[in-house]
């Protein structure tokens, strides 16, 4: 039960943190554009990653919220956050301007807060997985019922 309520905390966690930075980046469509068009590194992409981006996290956020896609959900936001995390710590290691294409409240943090923050949310996803891959090994199996005798 706790853990199934931790993992609960933290899944409504990053549903809220993907829903909002994808409407935040849907909702300044031009900006978020002109961001990813400003990279040095992903600049190429920027017409493919101004919809993927956004769309990715919604999907995400469903998966989270389907019991039975949560923990496909919780790898989705481990894997999206450390990718997004590692384009940070890339882009502070070896350009000096960086764009910010992060969207609402977020795009008002620091690179170093912005770095934490990610971080933090990688932990949890980590967590999360750990306790769920565990309360699924401690369910018991069901057991196939034949549907005629």
């Amino acid at each position: 039960m706790k853990k199934s309520f931790i993992v609960g905390i933290i899944s409504l966690l990053l549903i809220l943190l993907m829903v909002y930075a994808a409407m935040a980046k849907l909702n300044d469509y031009y900006n978020f554009r002109f961001g990813l068009s400003e990279s040095p590194i992903i600049a190429p992409f920027a017409g493919l990653l101004v919809w993927a981006v956004p769309v990715t996290e919604l999907l995400i956020a469903a998966m989270l919220s389907l019991p039975f896609l949560r923990l496909a959900g919780l790898y989705a936001s481990f894997v999206l956050m450390l990718l997004f995390t590692l384009y940070i710590i890339v882009m502070l290691s070896f350009y000096k301007d960086i764009p910010c294409s992060c969207g609402g409240i977020l795009e008002e943090m620091s690179w170093g807060a912005h770095i934490v923050f990610n971080l933090g949310f990688v932990l949890l996803s980590a967590w999360a997985i750990m306790l769920e891959k565990k309360r699924r090994r401690r369910l018991p199996a069901v057991e196939a019922v034949p549907l005629s005798r």
